[in-house]
């Protein structure tokens, strides 16, 4: 017993302690490496001077307006018409007296692509370059195009394919992004400017900004792409001037609105709800941390569930087409049996046929 007592009092064996001392060096260097990131990237939050504002109330609502039918893989029977040829074609206009679509292309160019029963016999026409980017397209009375190009400004295009500037500013303020356009029965130009502060190139950094950017020139309905939902705004009658609810609780954010003249609105939707959107919504330093990534290294893509949503003439939803693999979709119509879409970025419109690929 006095023996272990004696061995219990010894002094502990120097190879343990050196061999304690050897194994923390991993973790301690370790420990380092991982917190030098997250220190650079809380300086780096501190010092970046982007300040998001926060968003109103109504805009962190979950509520989705119920749909009646939808067809959630759209893709899956769509068609790609002029693949290849068209470069971000963001608006879809149809001239139903020649059987004619007119879009804006991120090149440049106004093109003009024939309808046919056949995406394969469909043609493409590299019509006019505007030397700009052409987003809302718009048929006025006599066949010319009026074109809202956030580089150039609220454009006429003859029949005869000449260029002229309608304007380029209102009250001494330049526009940013002259975005989409529409003309009134009586030969009114209406057409809105979708930031003061952002071009088109810089137009995340307006959703991540949360700051009211839009200058609204006119338009009978306003899309609202935060809040997903629409706005009617009278342009004549008694009730002149007064806003009033369309539609609101849409499935995704807003883009164009076109009416297909059979008594419907084609919403585009450019995603449909997603998580990191409802936090970046919720959360000014969750865009504040995206608009750092955005910065240095690019976001993640966040979007998903693009598509297009018909409503009747009082704001009732009727079908809802999307899918998940679509995004940025930015217009829709409805031409004889197809829908149309406009996209930001693809190289081609979707067509889908809307008889054999129904929304149920």
């Amino acid at each position: 017993m006095s023996r272990k007592k004696h061995d219990s009092t010894s002094p502990p064996n120097p190879s343990k302690i050196i061999s304690k001392g050897k194994t923390s060096w991993p973790f301690t260097a370790f420990s380092v490496a991982s917190l030098v990131p997250v220190v650079f990237a809380i300086i780096l939050y501190q010092l970046d001077p982007f300040d998001p504002a926060p968003y109103p109330p109504d805009v962190f609502t979950r509520y989705v307006v119920p749909v009646p039918a939808s067809n959630g893989r759209m893709l899956q029977g769509s068609e790609s018409v002029g693949a290849g040829k068209l470069v971000g074609p963001e608006d879809v206009a149809y001239d139903p007296s020649s059987g004619v679509i007119y879009t804006g292309c991120a090149d440049g160019w106004i093109n003009r692509v024939t309808v046919n029963d056949s995406v394969s016999d469909s043609v493409v026409q590299k019509w006019v370059n505007t030397g700009g980017r052409p987003l809302g397209i718009a048929i006025g009375r006599n066949n010319e195009i009026i074109v809202a190009d956030p580089e150039k400004g609220l454009l006429n295009v003859s029949a005869e394919g000449t260029v002229e500037l309608l304007t380029d500013e209102a009250e001494g303020q330049k526009f940013k992004t002259t975005d989409a356009v529409d003309v009134a029965h009586n030969g009114i130009v209406y057409f809105s400017d979708a930031s003061y502060k952002y071009r088109l190139k810089e137009f995340i950094w307006d959703i991540l900004e949360g700051k009211p950017m839009v200058d609204f020139l006119a338009t009978t309905l306003q899309p609202r792409e935060q809040r997903r939902r629409c706005r009617k705004y009278h342009i004549q009658g008694e009730d002149k001037g007064r806003v009033e609810k369309f539609i609101d609780g849409l499935p995704g954010m807003p883009d164009n609105i076109r009416y297909d003249g059979e008594g419907h609105y084609w919403i585009a939707l450019a995603s449909g709800l997603t998580l990191p959107w409802d936090l970046a919504f919720r959360y000014p330093f969750v865009r504040k941390c995206i608009a750092i990534m955005e910065k240095y290294i690019g976001r993640p893509h966040m979007e998903k569930n693009g598509g297009a949503l018909a409503v009747d003439l009082a704001g009732k939803p009727t079908a809802h087409y999307y899918d998940p693999g679509l995004s940025l979709v930015s217009s829709g119509i409805k031409i004889g049996d197809h829908l149309y879409c406009g996209n930001l970025v693809y190289p081609h419109i979707i067509r889908l046929n809307l008889k054999q690929y129904p929304a149920t």
